[in-house]
């Protein structure tokens, strides 16, 4: 006679061969990195060569140094409205609930791969069930009390990776919470540098209207005298009107510059023009240092980059989890309790439990449900790579035009740096000359136009420099950092300046 051992051991051999032949079993979900094409280097386009430094601009600085980008500036208005936009931003509000919504979904996702317990407490009474020795019943209460548990045992990793995609989710939320508060600073900043060069422009479109209109007024008087054209007089009248009007149209787009703040920075208008016209009392620009080029693993460093990584990521686990549901489950419930009976003074108390079922659950047929999720995930995973590719090209090109824009606008500064000096040189020899009679009023109002012109297209290619900085900071990322801790503090930061860049592991 076979042992009882032998016996109860070859009850359970079956379930538990059955139950390593399942999780002997591989899904084969598609790669959760893909390759994109990156170039080794970053640089500009050849017919587009740096300049050379112009006297107190930095050498070319290395791109790490990018990272403290407004506290290079030496800004503290700047500074402060960043700050102040950042604290009242809606996009970054959005970005910090969808942060929220990512944790939540990341925790349930989580708890799921655990055993979930129930607690149970019931108390009846009843006259059913509880009979006398005469024959007839008595009232009984019935008082009942334990835990239940089941467990859906993770055979094919399906649960595994619904945790892994929530995960990689809320990773992208973060990285896409920080690029939000880039994409806001990056806003804040241009229209800060548009107002302020729309301001000193307004000063000079100024200057210059008054310096039409002296003229004017003297080819007025010159030709009553007889000495001057009456056609002339009417140029005169006409390019004063012309400056007037411009001064006009500059005006008014410095109003619209500064409305565009406001709406930012949610700041009281009044307040804002004091702060503006302490900042007009500076006429000298940020300083902003030559980049000529910058190595290509700062691609790494971008959020939005980061962002469609982890999309790819969850896709990829998104098909594991789809795959994982077209094959068996195995579900482990238990409970342990205690009833106790109460009737006619006497209480009878039992201990109740059980492990089991070990229930198997197989699909058979669903009429195809499960691999239309199979290939909704793929399809949806292969749309994820296209996305992150796009992205990964947009990054390139806003990178190669940032460079590009920067050389070029540091390139016509230098040269506009020039004029502005040598015109304003020419503008003091005539002032000269015209004290000693030797030039007359419109020769030099004819040089001081020349020069206030040149001012003019200063201020514009500075307000262009500093765009297109702004341009390769945000191209850049802002100086965001793709480890865990800049993950973990980008959902409550509200920072003035970026954090410090690292190198990105792959």
């Amino acid at each position: 006679m076979p042992d009882p051992l032998f016996i109860r051991g070859a009850r359970w051999a079956a379930p538990v061969l059955l139950l390593a032949g399942l999780c002997a079993c591989s899904l084969t979900p598609p790669p959760a990195q893909v390759a994109t094409a990156v170039p080794a280097r970053w640089h500009l386009d050849d017919a587009t060569p740096p300049s050379p430094a112009a006297p107190g601009q930095p050498a070319a600085a290395p791109v790490a140094s990018l990272h403290d980008a407004w506290q290079q500036l030496n800004d503290p208005v700047l500074l402060q409205l960043i700050a102040q936009a950042l604290a009242v931003s809606p996009d970054v509000a959005s970005a910090r609930t969808r942060v929220s919504e990512a944790r939540a979904g990341l925790i349930a996702a989580g708890a799921a791969r655990l055993p979930t317990l129930d607690g149970q407490l019931s108390a009846t009474r009843s006259n059913a069930g509880t009979t006398t020795a005469q024959g007839g019943t008595v009232p009984a209460t019935v008082l009942q009390a334990g835990l239940q548990s089941q467990w859906e045992i993770d055979l094919f990793g399906g649960r595994g990776a619904a945790h892994e995609a929530a995960s990689r989710r809320a990773e992208a939320a973060l990285a896409q919470q920080a690029a939000a508060h880039v994409a806001l600073a990056a806003e804040v900043a241009n229209a800060y540098f548009n107002e302020r060069a729309c301001s000193q422009q307004w000063d000079v479109a100024r200057a210059d209207a008054e310096s039409r209109a002296h003229s004017a007024q003297l080819t007025a008087l010159s030709a009553q005298a007889g000495f001057t054209a009456p056609a002339d007089a009417a140029l005169a009248r006409a390019a004063a009107a012309d400056a007037a009007a411009r001064t006009r149209d500059t005006q008014t787009q410095c109003a619209v510059a500064r409305k565009a703040l406001v709406a930012l920075t949610a700041s009281d208008e009044a307040a804002l023009a004091q702060q503006l016209q302490d900042v007009r009392l500076r006429e000298a620009w940020p300083v902003m240092a030559a980049v000529p080029s910058v190595p290509a693993p700062l691609l790494l460093q971008r959020p939005d980059v980061f962002a469609a990584e982890q999309a790819v990521a969850a896709a990829s686990a998104d098909v594991g989890e789809a795959q994982a549901q077209r094959y068996p489950r195995l579900t482990l419930t238990g409970s342990i309790g205690r009833m106790q009976t109460r009737a006619l003074g006497v209480h009878a108390s039992a201990d109740t439990w059980s492990l089991g079922p070990l229930a198997l659950s197989v699909p058979l047929f669903d009429g195809g449900v499960r691999r239309a999720n199979v290939a909704t995930s793929q399809a949806r995973y292969d749309e994820a790579v296209v996305g992150l590719r796009a992205t990964v090209r947009d990054a390139v090109r806003e990178v190669e035009v940032a460079l590009t824009q920067l050389a070029a606008s540091q390139a016509r500064k230098t040269q506009l740096q020039t004029a502005v000096a040598d015109y304003q040189r020419y503008l003091r020899a005539t002032q000269a000359r015209h004290d000693n009679g030797l030039a007359s009023q419109f020769e030099l109002e004819d040089a001081r136009r020349t020069w206030l012109a040149a001012r003019l297209s200063l201020v514009g290619v500075q307000r262009d420099e500093a765009l297109a900085w702004v341009s390769l900071y945000r191209a850049l990322g802002g100086g965001w950092q793709r480890d865990g801790q800049a993950l973990a503090d980008a959902a409550s930061a509200t920072p003035a300046s970026p954090a410090s860049p690292t190198t990105a592991s792959p």
